[in-house]
């Protein structure tokens, strides 16, 4: 937010179907959720994520995370903390170049078990982030006992900053609780510069949204990492 430059990418999933064209991921991912393909659609995705970000380093373009979104289900996989260490291995991906993303409803499922699982990734030296932050069981208790490196504020309080006095006081609020946390915030969602001038104001770390860029192909990004 300070400086301007690119610093991370998420990954994003798309079905491109034969006949029904691109397919969003709200409507294939609940139903790969319930009938478990959403364990090995998930591997794809690291893999093809980790695959693409060290070739873009190994082109001397500049490094940077990719953010992977985890599922409740695949959190749930007991040979995932195997799993992606064998795809960082098979890739070269350095692992602080992952960054790994979790909603709160994930993190509130069995609070031992994921201290104890997220502190495994940890010390493969992945970066974990809370996403979608605010939308679902925010507690206090979590955020101090969990080792992660950053909040995503949801993009449906970043939508009505500039309208609704509740969502830009939450936001503030987010913001202040994760620096007084040693956390950094990202806000998801930014589209116009009244937004992206409001999170400077309360020192957001970052930001991403369609302010900065729509979702590009592999080709398509390449261009916008290359070294100033």
């Amino acid at each position: 937010m300070t400086t301007g430059e690119i610093t991370g990418i998420e990954a994003l999933l798309r079905w491109r179907h034969p006949e029904l064209g691109i397919v969003s991921p709200a409507d294939f991912i609940p139903l790969a959720e319930e009938n478990g393909m959403i364990i090995p659609i998930g591997e794809w995705v690291l893999r093809r994520a980790c695959t693409q970000n060290k070739a873009w380093l190994d082109a001397g373009l500049s490094p940077m995370r990719i953010a992977v979104n985890l599922s409740a289900r695949q959190f749930q996989q007991s040979n995932l903390v195997d799993v992606i260490q064998q795809v960082l291995l098979d890739t070269g991906l350095p692992p602080y170049y992952l960054d790994l993303e979790i909603t709160e409803s994930v993190a509130m499922f069995n609070e031992s078990y994921v201290i104890a699982k997220l502190q495994d990734l940890k010390n493969l030296g992945i970066k974990i982030s809370i996403d979608d932050f605010g939308t679902g069981y925010s507690s206090l208790s979590y955020l101090k006992k969990f080792p992660i490196d950053a909040l995503k504020i949801d993009k449906s309080f970043v939508s009505e900053v500039m309208n609704d006095k509740d969502d830009a006081e939450i936001i503030a609020t987010i913001i202040s609780m994760a620096r007084n946390l040693k956390v950094a915030v990202i806000a998801e969602g930014v589209e116009n510069e009244e937004q992206l001038q409001f999170l400077r104001s309360q020192k957001c770390t970052e930001a991403q949204g369609y302010l900065f860029s729509k979702p590009l192909d592999a080709l398509e990004l390449a261009p916008l990492l290359v070294r100033a």
